[in-house]
């Protein structure tokens, strides 16, 4: 018992400060990374045989997509997540630019509290929010 406490106190003293990385679990790497890549012009900046990490506009959001750590037959994938982008274009534009690209999973374009967004579906179920900033 003296060790669970003994981790409380650590985390208090030690506070998570930033989120660096996000990785998805998918069926099928390449059908993703072309979907990813030719769908929502995300580029990769580097692939291995088992992920992909992709960037945004040359931006700082980064995540990868890879291979399963574990079976994942009969599970369902992208319940409950959501990855959001700050973008800086118009989401009306983007969201119509994505729909030319052949994307036919793109939700209707929202009010948040941070500003204007959509939601797209990828491959696996997974929500990918597109979200144009509230300037202050």
């Amino acid at each position: 018992m003296s060790h669970i406490i003994s981790l409380r106190q650590q985390f208090k003293t030690n506070k998570m400060i930033q989120l660096t990385f996000a990785s998805l679990q998918v069926r099928d790497l390449e059908a993703s990374k072309a979907f990813y890549t030719n769908k929502l012009g995300f580029e990769i900046g580097d692939t291995n045989s088992q992920a992909c990490i992709f960037k945004y506009k040359q931006g700082q959001a980064s995540f990868a997509i890879r291979t399963p750590l574990e079976p994942l037959e009969g599970k369902k994938l992208g319940i409950g997540v959501a990855l959001w982008f700050a973008v800086n274009e118009n989401v009306d534009e983007l969201k119509e630019k994505l729909i030319r690209n052949g994307i036919t999973t793109a939700g209707p374009i929202i009010e948040t509290p941070f500003g204007r967004a959509f939601h797209v579906e990828d491959l696996d179920g997974y929500k990918l929010t597109f979200l144009n900033t509230i300037s202050k």
